[in-house]
């Protein structure tokens, strides 16, 4: 049933595919009232002009000391999006507090020094490839548990010094903490856990440092509380390894799936009339490896777009939907065309960000995914579903925007062959 224009649309906190929902609540206006889950009133910034807007806006904040729900008291213990407000780094930070917290990390992600990290990403994307390949059982694997994670969580372990031991464990929280379906005991302990992890790994640094990030971070807040305080570190720790390897994890698997489910589009790559980075711009803006992300604040009444945002209010940034706003991206911004990016005038998508909060990690997830597409469909070049995308199981997240598994077909099955009886001898 359809829901009244005058109530706010009660987001789906079991996750699922956001597109249909997204097209309803587009057609009414850019900005849309929310429940989020704990009937915690919100909203949600829907259109791309809007969203880049609300973005880069100057009177809008990320730390929660402008969450009015919060700051009265109104979010109960294990409230499963507290993470994304209260965890100390640069998602949550404003003006100088985030030049300094972003300063500190931004060395790491230069064109120049992701540019240096392509010969071993290049390395690990080979040496999985052989891995899938072992893993397929008569032909399917899990693209997504073999391949899209191991090369999303490899690459950032290395850059952060955390050893391969706590990778799949690390994984298993991060997925917890992005959930918005988990219960409050459940939060509560996933949300302890992962920060004893990051606890451990954080005091191995310090004890044994190496050419890490981790160990650089260690350093600068050594030389001086005033540079990096120990709840910082352990948030910019949390925040680089959920958003460093779930975003490529979402948009590798979103890209496999969007080329399986379009072979005339991967034909125009393979033809040479598009690019691997192209199919990777028309992914981020087709299925945006996030869909909602939580949360900013207007510390002042706005109107946007005509729709008055009250202050105080958690606004959720709707990537999924502004990638297929049809004012920005055409009356066909429901098809994909890898074609799109190259088009005059051509409108990028948002789904890593906009403004200063722009994702410092975007050229290396674009690098990382662009290798892994090239080398995984030149290795497997028939690659295709191994069931019908309708039955593949979604995220349990409005957060993340991606599927569970992804069962694929390494090579095509045979073609069927009559028997014929040998020749008798002459």
């Amino acid at each position: 049933m359809d829901e009244r224009p005058d109530t706010p649309h009660r987001l789906d906190a079991s996750g699922g595919c956001p597109h249909a929902a997204n097209a309803r609540l587009l057609a009414r206006g850019s900005v849309a009232r929310v429940m989020l889950p704990g009937g915690i009133e919100g909203m949600a910034v829907l259109g791309h002009e809007a969203l880049k807007e609300f973005l880069s806006h100057p009177e809008v904040a990320k730390n929660a000391r402008h969450f009015t729900a919060l700051c009265e008291g109104r979010i109960a213990e294990g409230w499963p999006l507290a993470t994304f407000a209260t965890v100390p780094g640069m998602t949550t930070a404003d003006d100088a507090d985030h030049r300094r917290l972003r300063s500190l990390v931004s060395r790491a992600f230069t064109v120049r020094r992701v540019e240096e990290l392509r010969p071993r990403i290049e390395e690990l994307t080979d040496s999985l490839l052989d891995a899938l390949e072992e893993a397929a059982d008569d032909g399917v694997a899990d693209l997504r548990r073999h391949f899209a994670l191991p090369l999303s969580m490899g690459v950032i372990g290395e850059l952060l010094g955390v050893d391969a031991g706590y990778r799949d464990r690390l994984h298993r929280l991060s997925n917890q903490v992005v959930a918005t379906d988990i219960g409050p005991e459940e939060a509560v302990a996933a949300n302890r856990e992962l920060l004893a992890v990051l606890g451990e790994i954080a005091a191995a640094r310090t004890e044994d440092p190496g050419d890490d990030l981790t160990s650089a971070l260690i350093a600068a807040r050594d030389e001086g509380g005033d540079r990096l305080s120990a709840p910082e570190l352990i948030g910019t720790l949390l925040l680089m390894i959920v958003a460093g390897h779930e975003t490529t994890l979402n948009l590798l698997t979103n890209a496999v799936r969007a080329l399986c489910g379009h072979r005339d589009q991967l034909d125009l790559v393979r033809s040479g009339k598009a690019s691997w980075a192209d199919v990777v711009e028309e992914t981020l803006r087709w299925d945006a490896p996030v869909s909602y992300f939580p949360f900013r604040y207007p510390v002042r009444d706005l109107i946007l777009d005509g729709t008055v945002v009250p202050r105080g209010t958690p606004v959720l940034a709707g990537y999924s939907a502004a990638g297929r706003d049809p004012s920005a991206h055409g009356p066909d911004a429901d098809r994909f065309d890898v074609t799109r990016p190259a088009r005059p005038g051509a409108t990028r998508p948002l789904s890593l960000g906009h403004g200063a909060h722009y994702c410092l990690g975007a050229p290396l997830a674009r690098l990382e995914s662009g290798i892994a597409l090239e080398r995984l469909f030149a290795r497997f070049p028939d690659l295709d579903l191994a069931v019908p995308e309708a039955d593949l199981t979604r995220h349990s997240s409005f957060v993340g925007n991606s599927v569970r598994t992804l069962p694929v077909r390494l090579r095509a099955r045979a073609a069927y062959q009559p028997y014929e009886p040998p020749m008798p001898p002459r």
